[in-house]
């Protein structure tokens, strides 16, 4: 079981790093977002960085993380797994990409991130769903 919790905030950890990644240039069709998400999770990383896309803003920087397992399902054989998190986005912002200035005056924060992974067919974890709440929710 301590395996499958690993791979699982592996998997969440991995979403993010990816979607920073992406986030630099709103690639909303980067391969590497399939790599750790899929299903909802993955619609909503690339419909975000879309409309980042469509509205000429980028990403700059990258979240904090401090993610852990809340709870497995089944406990003797996982194929959930939820992970929460408190993301801290104060160092991670949206910037206008014509002229690097910041999209608007919000400044981040710390969030509460819940997220589920679920074991794939080929037993690779990947994060199925997430749900990022406001700013100070943590």
């Amino acid at each position: 079981m301590d395996k499958a919790k690993q791979d699982a905030l592996a998997a969440y950890r991995g979403m993010w790093q990816d979607f920073v990644a992406a986030g630099a240039t709103s690639d909303w069709q980067s391969p590497k977002l399939g790599q750790h998400a899929t299903g909802i999770a993955l619609t909503n990383l690339s419909r975000g960085l879309y409309a980042d896309h469509v509205n000429g803003l980028v990403t700059k920087g990258e979240p904090k993380l401090s993610p852990s397992v809340s709870s497995v399902e089944p406990p003797d054989a996982p194929t959930k797994i939820v992970v929460t998190d408190c993301g801290d986005s104060t160092n991670w912002l949206k910037y206008r990409k014509d002229n690097g200035q910041l999209a608007d005056d919000k400044p981040g924060g710390r969030r509460l991130i819940n997220a589920i992974v679920q074991k794939q067919s080929d037993g690779s974890w990947k994060v199925t769903e997430y749900g990022v709440h406001e700013v100070g929710s943590c």
